[in-house]
């Protein structure tokens, strides 16, 4: 058996999109609504703990009770389609930001795509993410010199539940009719490490800033990034031999490690 094909998630893997992205988006959206509420980097890490965008304002309501202005009427009579509105400013301002630049990708992420892409490799974005949030991360953070080589986008409209849950890895496996051993998440958090594994799928993780602090049991390995020449990965927790920077070849290395014991699905 070889690896099959490999399963990148977007936000925080491919690109520091939360960060430079979503949270300047969504405080520009909560102005644009009349809204008096800023979001911190420090409260936000703790957001995202919560999957999904409409999910987490729906949880910033609850937990923090923040001023809500004129708004106490459309809240109680029509919550969701509020939020969905907010989300939707948003996603809007999260476009601009992409469409200007301002969102790079992670060292060693469009090196590592075109390798794998050129040798043959398949390759699926597996995302949290709705259809709408990541068409716009498709044109402007991948572009044409990229996109070519994303076979299949999975995304969280899709299915039925979310990261953590399994149902977007177990979905991108069958489409693309690979077994679960046979292919490899490259994945940020917790919660996506978490999913993969409970699709069969492992995963190796490259931690940002918001994700650092997480911890990773299910994780076949686990680096600071996925490094350039000259610019070592830092590893956290080893694949079990040593590398400098992630290449095609170390994933299939990874991959021959863990499918002598393949994560067993949940």
């Amino acid at each position: 058996m070889t690896l099959g094909a490999l399963l990148f998630d977007v936000d925080g893997t491919l690109a520091d999109t939360e960060p430079e992205g979503h949270l300047p988006a969504y405080n520009r959206a909560f102005r644009e609504h009349g809204l008096d509420w800023t979001w911190t980097k420090k409260l936000y890490r703790k957001l995202l703990l919560i999957s999904g965008g409409r999910e987490r304002i729906d949880h910033y309501l609850d937990r923090y009770d923040p001023e809500v202005g004129t708004h106490d009427e459309r809240i109680r009579d029509d919550r969701a389609g509020w939020i969905a509105e907010i989300h939707r400013s948003k996603s809007r301002y999260f476009r601009d930001r992409l469409e200007e630049g301002q969102v790079p990708l992670r060292a060693g992420v469009a090196r590592l795509i075109r390798e794998a892409g050129e040798a043959g490799m398949r390759i699926a974005i597996v995302t949290n993410a709705t259809r709408a949030t990541l068409e716009p991360f498709l044109a402007f953070a991948l572009g044409d010199a990229l996109l070519p080589y994303i076979e299949l986008t999975v995304c969280s409209d899709e299915v039925s539940n979310k990261k953590p849950a399994p149902d977007l890895y177990r979905a991108a496996c069958e489409r693309l009719g690979c077994a679960p051993h046979e292919c490899l998440a490259i994945e940020d958090s917790n919660a996506g490490a978490t999913a993969a594994h409970a699709a069969g799928v492992p995963a190796v993780v490259t931690i940002n800033e918001d994700t650092r602090d997480q911890t990773f049991e299910t994780a076949s390995a686990v680096l600071d990034s996925l490094g350039e020449p000259g610019e070592p990965s830092g590893v956290l927790k080893s694949p079990g031999f040593d590398f400098d920077y992630v290449d095609l070849d170390v994933l299939k290395r990874i991959s021959a490690r863990t499918m002598e014991q393949p994560p067993r699905a949940g």
